[in-house]
């Protein structure tokens, strides 16, 4: 009985100190009151360090309502011509007047077969296709940066500011080759976002990427950069630079050409791609460096197109396979596969064999290090660079070129004819010329991407000796023919080791 009377007196106690401590919410019958609290206790507990070492708090309100107001969305529109089979006219079956009369069985197709008429079909309506992306303002005056994928062979570019402004979009210039493109609308005064060095950028900071995905204007998120200099193989023009930047900050459809920032707010990259098997978010995006970005405005204003230069060389990473198979005697670097005959490196005595391990005062363990850094530069550019050949380090001063293997700056209207085209060409030499007994002529040393690939069946080592009739002995001669030409082409040549003439009809 004590053991019970000391319980109830136990429960007792409790019961009444509930009742009375929190009344708000034991009070049955009436108004339940929930005390908030305004701010909170952790607002500012979360530190990182500035580049002057200097502790800040982690707070991206600022940073996220700046660069909202300098990235754009953009709507690409392409219209699409639909046109008429091979066939010129389509089938229709006729009635049969005689069964009327006759009955049974065609009369008609027992003397002359199935009856036809030929009746013109109808021309299909035009579609449109449109698609999305984002773009950064990096000029009070206009100036759009974007990804080359999100504008390629658009009709029609409409670009909305985050006040909702809209605009139509020039193209200025693009690179397919890093797939960027610089775009402009008639505006001033706009937010924007400087470029920063991004060599300064650090694995492991803070980033936001600002964008537009799934058509959800201006979204923010967070995350880190997680690595560098990433070369994923996912631009397939002819002389693609990869070296991208790798974030986890979520990245989807829609936020191509949108703005990847770091905590003091300047533009360390231009968000590209995504690496995921089912086409969302799946924990990696990259971005193309601010410093790439850099340069390729800088030519698309100066010059029209971009000018980059070339060492001249075959190249690939160094990992422990090669290692064993070439001896070397170093653990990183850019192993030289193989050197051209009219390029820079041959010119600054840089050999097949040699690993390279620094150029321009910085060192490179991957391909994609060393293209960044070269493709940061122009033709006539001079680089100190330092290579490994067997086990001894050797310095050599590189004068670059461009891909043409020239020291001056490429035409701008001969470089678009031929990336028009999508092939590499060279001039004929005479001992093959006078194997084939022609006076020249311009071979395709390469197809890529174009409209010789899409539109005929040239294949790489044609030999074109005529454009329209007239004779093409060199590929300043090519160049002449196709400069402002519009409309059909008949192409003429021969293959070395095919028999005669081969005809290709091409529209320009």
């Amino acid at each position: 009985m004590k053991n019970y009377g000391v319980s109830a007196l136990i429960a007792l106690v409790v019961s009444l100190g509930v009742f009375f401590a929190v009344p708000q919410f034991t009070d049955f019958g009436k108004s339940v009151k929930i005390e908030h609290v305004s701010g909170t206790p952790a607002q500012g507990a979360l530190y990182t360090a500035d580049e002057n070492g200097n502790m800040i708090p982690v707070d991206f309100t600022q940073l996220a309502e700046k660069a909202m107001d300098a990235v754009v969305h953009i709507k690409s529109t392409q219209i699409q011509q639909y046109t008429n089979s091979n066939n010129s006219y389509q089938y229709r079956e006729l009635p049969d007047p005689f069964k009327e009369f006759f009955g049974g069985d065609d009369f008609f197709e027992q003397f002359f077969g199935p009856r036809r008429y030929y009746q013109t079909p109808q021309p299909r309506e035009p579609q449109a296709r449109v698609g999305t992306g984002s773009g950064v303002i990096i000029n009070s005056e206009g100036y759009i940066v974007t990804n080359n994928h999100v504008i390629a062979n658009a009709d029609d570019i409409e670009v909305t500011l985050h006040d909702n402004r809209t605009f139509k979009a020039t193209v200025v210039g693009t690179d397919p080759s890093t797939d960027l493109a610089l775009l402009q609308i008639k505006a001033s005064g706009l937010s924007t976002l400087p470029l920063v060095n991004s060599d300064d950028v650090k694995v492991g900071e803070w980033v936001l990427a600002v964008g537009n995905p799934f058509n959800l204007n201006s979204t923010v998120t967070a995350g880190i950069v997680s690595a560098k200099s990433r070369n994923i193989n996912i631009l397939r023009e002819q002389f693609a630079v990869e070296s991208f930047i790798q974030t986890d900050a979520a990245i989807n459809p829609g936020n191509s050409g949108g703005a990847l920032i770091n905590l003091s707010g300047g533009l360390i990259g231009i968000n590209t791609a995504i690496a995921s098997p089912t086409g969302a978010y799946a924990g990696y995006g990259f971005a193309v460096p601010s410093n790439i970005v850099n340069k390729v405005v800088e030519d698309l204003l100066k010059y029209g197109i971009v000018q980059r230069g070339f060492l001249g060389i075959t190249i690939r990473g160094v990992d422990a396979t090669l290692i064993k198979e070439k001896e070397l005697e170093v653990e990183t670097g850019v192993y030289v596969d193989s050197v051209g005959q009219n390029s820079a490196a041959k010119e600054a005595g840089i050999k097949e064999g040699d690993v390279i391990v620094e150029i321009d005062g910085k060192k490179v363990n991957t391909t994609s290090e060393l293209q960044e850094v070269v493709a940061s530069h122009r033709p006539g550019d001079k680089l100190e660079v330092k290579v490994n050949r067997k086990g001894k380090e050797v310095v050599s001063q590189v004068v670059l070129r461009n891909r043409e293997g020239e020291t001056n700056f490429l035409d701008k209207a001969r470089t678009t004819i031929f990336n028009n085209l999508g092939a590499q060409f060279e001039d004929l030499d005479k001992k093959t010329a006078k194997k084939l007994n022609i006076d020249g002529g311009v071979k395709v040393s390469k197809l890529f991407a174009g409209k010789l690939k899409r539109n005929t069946a040239i294949k790489e080592g044609f030999i074109i000796t005529k454009i329209d009739g007239r004779v093409i002995k060199s590929v300043d001669d090519l160049e002449t023919a196709l400069k402002d030409k519009k409309g059909g082409v008949l192409i003429e040549g021969v293959y070395e080791d095919l028999p005669g003439t081969h005809y290709y009809a091409l529209g320009l």
